[in-house]
């Protein structure tokens, strides 16, 4: 499935493949002002694959949000080395979100991982998010990260199980189905306002004739 935004400034592309630790969800912004690329393993919660996704709706801000903050305020630790590389973590141990810097690291975007120990001493990743180099944009992914709301899914398919606590849900099909609605038209309705506020912040060309030329003496 290939999306593309109306103004073929975003495009978004989602392969799924037999392994769902590979790279699913491909999207990526070519323009004047932005130039990024993003891609999401196919056992990235899709909760917070949409915090990225819905704020491609939004405009871009003034003023690029602090990403640190939002998961320093949610009792993540953060660390920033020698060599200007930066390093959020969960108190578990299990999420990370890090970004190289771009002085001395080719990749420069954010890129956030959960990880389980592999029993060799290492770690194993569950999934993998390579954000781009968008603040604003790892800013909602992050927003979307710490949010403490439960998710709906089914019993057997949550990869990796014991990471997390499962009850059973009061919510039926239905009601997920419904919510899912309301959802899409809230995301369309957002949509329709960006691209009116858009529309109506570009400059109007002036339709006053141009005045005519006045040749003066020779000379």
């Amino acid at each position: 499935m290939i999306l593309a935004s109306p103004d073929q400034r975003y495009a978004l592309a989602l392969e799924p493949e037999n392994e769902s630790y590979s790279k699913w969800w491909r999207i990526s912004c070519t323009s004047d002002t932005e130039n990024w690329y993003a891609e999401f393993g196919g056992n990235t919660p899709v909760e917070i694959l949409a915090g990225f996704t819905d704020a491609l709706l939004a405009s871009v801000p003034e003023t690029a949000p602090d990403v640190w903050s939002i998961l320093t305020a949610a009792g993540w630790s953060y660390t920033r080395d020698e060599r200007g590389h930066e390093l959020a973590e969960h108190p578990d141990g299990i999420m990370q979100l890090r970004r190289w810097n771009r002085t001395t690291s080719w990749n420069t975007g954010f890129i956030a991982c959960a990880l389980l120990p592999d029993g060799l001493g290492g770690q194993e990743s569950v999934w993998e998010a390579h954000l781009g180099s968008a603040p604003h944009l790892a800013a909602a992914f992050a927003t979307a990260l710490v949010d403490p709301a439960p998710v709906a899914r089914a019993e057997f398919d949550v990869p990796h199980s014991r990471l997390v606590t499962q009850k059973p849900g009061g919510r039926q099909g239905n009601d997920l189905a419904k919510e899912h609605a309301a959802r899409l038209a809230q995301v369309r309705a957002a949509a329709v306002r960006n691209r009116r506020t858009a529309l109506t912040t570009q400059p109007v060309p002036s339709s006053a004739p141009a005045a005519p030329a006045v040749a003066g003496p020779r000379r």
